[in-house]
């Protein structure tokens, strides 16, 4: 049986950081101690909340505080979570009176899709669902579903099913189902950058399964971030540099459904399959959710249109890892 918690594995990691130093919104320095620390689990992934400041019993209520946004992100957008919004949503098929950052969300990822000529959906659960029922079953098939159980799900799939206004989400197709799992951790990784900038912070790096650089490292260096090679653990494809960006990298062996990996959590919302154009596919943008976004419909885009895009994009950067070990580089 696959696990009840499916989580993809990282795929980006902090390759090299100061662990001490602290600046405040001043610029100016005043503390070089450890900074305080907090490592745990959410929205899928393990995360980390780093608080570099001067006072500590400080920097210790401001990660609660931190905590407490993540966790009331969750209680919205967890599909780990029964009692969650979204499992909500997903079983009446209606959500009346939706939290203010559930209609934001999922009105962002709407324009992400239109963006991407729907290669982003957050409608594709149904195809989750069918693949994960499949392949926990006794004796799975390796080829997969058969057709008219991915046919019965692709008629699920589709924004247009999705209608999402300030009084109300609805799906109007039955069995629909969304999925946040391409743009929460993203979501989660800036509202947490808005607290500690709130609190006066300009020096730390977030990671809520996606990484978001604020500010540079005590020695006026970038942070340097390292991209996880997907078929060598503990290897990295290259490193890159943040100042007050964030990065995504997604991977279809982030999480594969069968050993032979023909099957992952990325699906083509048009095919109900999982395409193999690229190994990775790392984004570089001003915030984590517009990271994590591009990162996975640029896995199910030709290289053209992510170049048509990136260019379109102020400050995005893609850099692809293209099947046979290749490097393609889109936008500034």
């Amino acid at each position: 049986m696959a696990p009840a918690n499916l989580t993809r594995r990282r795929m980006i990691t902090i390759a090299a950081a100061t662990a001490g130093s602290a600046f405040l919104s001043n610029g100016r320095r005043t503390w070089a101690g450890e900074a305080v620390r907090w490592r745990g689990s959410a929205l899928g992934a393990q995360v980390s909340v780093d608080i570099f400041h001067p006072d500590r019993e400080e920097a210790e209520r401001v990660v609660q505080v931190c905590l407490a946004e993540v966790r009331r992100l969750e209680e919205q957008f967890s599909l780990y979570r029964t009692d969650s919004a979204i499992c909500a949503l997903n079983r009446s098929g209606i959500l009346v009176a939706p939290e203010a950052d559930m209609v934001a969300l999922l009105k962002t990822s709407l324009q992400f899709s239109d963006l991407t000529d729907g290669a982003f959906d957050p409608t594709v659960q149904p195809l989750w669902q069918l693949y994960a029922g499949h392949f926990s079953s006794e004796k799975p098939d390796p080829a997969g579903p058969p057709a008219e159980r991915l046919t019965e799900a692709l008629a699920k799939v589709g924004r247009s099913g999705l209608r999402v206004s300030d009084e109300r989400v609805a799906l109007l197709r039955h069995g629909a189902a969304v999925t946040l799992n391409g743009i929460a951790q993203g979501y989660a990784t800036d509202r947490v950058v808005d607290i500690l900038r709130a609190h006066g912070l300009s020096m730390t790096l977030v990671n809520m399964g996606e990484i978001r650089a604020l500010g540079a490292r005590a020695d006026g260096t970038p942070w340097r971030i390292g991209l996880a090679d997907p078929d060598k653990p503990g290897a990295l494809t290259e490193t890159v540099d943040l100042v007050d960006r964030a990065v995504a990298t997604t991977a279809g062996a982030g999480f594969r459904f069968d050993p032979a990996g023909r099957f992952t959590h990325l699906f083509d919302p048009r095919t109900g399959r999982s395409p193999a154009l690229y190994r990775t596919v790392s984004v570089v943008a001003s915030t984590a959710t517009e990271a994590d976004a591009l990162s996975t419909a640029f896995s199910l885009t030709p290289a053209l249109r992510i170049g048509d895009i990136a260019a379109a994009r102020p400050g995005v950067h893609v850099r692809l890892i293209t099947s046979d070990g290749g490097l393609r580089i889109y936008g500034v």
